[in-house]
């Protein structure tokens, strides 16, 4: 397990007030819960099979059944609108595409406002999937004020191989109320294990990325003043339109999304 401060921001005191060294050899459902709907609808391709764990790490494989392929999403809480509908009072037909009312909203198990967020991951090795650490709003699309509503920020995604990445801060709603600020793609230098250190420093002013302890990015735009969960995430590539996978992935298997700690911390003056 690697040191339990930071590697930056410096200059201020921190205190630790969440984290997952992923030691033992299962998952800890006092911490994370399986992310299996999106807005509302059981999505078929997220699973809750095939984590492992081992060398103080979680390993986030792609799965392959029957010429379909699944991975697996972590969160610590959950937006509203993938809550899954019970019943339709009001619907022409028996599959809408939205119901109301939604069914009942969980606890979360985690969430919180502002501080250092820090994830050190190794990417997975093959194309056809994508790997994600982010923020989530449990209330993102209900107004489209960023401050109320909160935000999505992309801290890390992967939807690239060779080392690329990119952050990302999302607000407002769907469609034409959609909006966003991001970095530029960023292909980052080689580690010896291949592991990185992705982190994003949150305050009232604004964001601000780190990559392996050095500043990556920054933005002003859509500072959250929410509580907001955190997500570790996997997806197949060609099932958001369709049920066709990514033909890549046929080829891809076996590979894995590979997370050793997860880290909030609150800032407690300067050093």
């Amino acid at each position: 397990m690697n040191s339990i401060l930071p590697t930056p921001p410096h200059g201020k005191k921190w205190k630790l007030v969440w984290n997952d060294e992923f030691d033992g050899d299962a998952l800890d459902e006092s911490k994370w819960s399986y992310r299996l709907h999106l807005l509302q609808k059981r999505h078929d391709t997220f699973t809750n099979e095939g984590l492992t764990f081992g060398d103080s790490c979680v390993r986030f494989n792609l799965i392959e059944k029957d010429g379909h392929f699944y991975s697996q999403h972590l969160q610590t809480g959950e937006n509203y609108m993938d809550r899954p509908g019970k019943v339709c009072c009001f619907a022409a037909d028996k599959s809408p595409k939205f119901v109301w009312p939604i069914a009942k909203i969980s606890k979360p198990k985690f969430e919180h406002t502002y501080g250092y967020y820090e994830c050190r991951c190794k990417f997975q090795n093959n194309p056809g999937w994508w790997s994600a650490f982010w923020l989530q709003s449990p209330v993102q699309g209900h107004s489209l004020d960023p401050a109320t509503a909160g935000v999505e920020v992309d801290i890390m995604e992967s939807f690239e191989r060779d080392g690329i990445t990119q952050h990302v801060v999302h607000w407002g709603g769907c469609g034409d109320d959609h909006k966003s600020a991001a970095s530029p793609k960023l292909n980052i230098a080689e580690t010896p294990d291949g592991f990185h250190i992705f982190g994003c420093l949150w305050t009232p002013r604004g964001y601000r990325f780190y990559i392996d302890g050095k500043e990556s990015w920054r933005t002003a735009a859509a500072v959250s003043r929410r509580p907001q969960f955190i997500l570790l995430s996997t997806e197949c590539m060609g099932y958001r339109f369709g049920d066709a996978p990514d033909p890549r992935l046929k080829s891809s298997v076996p590979d894995a999304f590979i997370v050793d700690f997860v880290r909030v911390y609150e800032s407690c003056g300067e050093s």
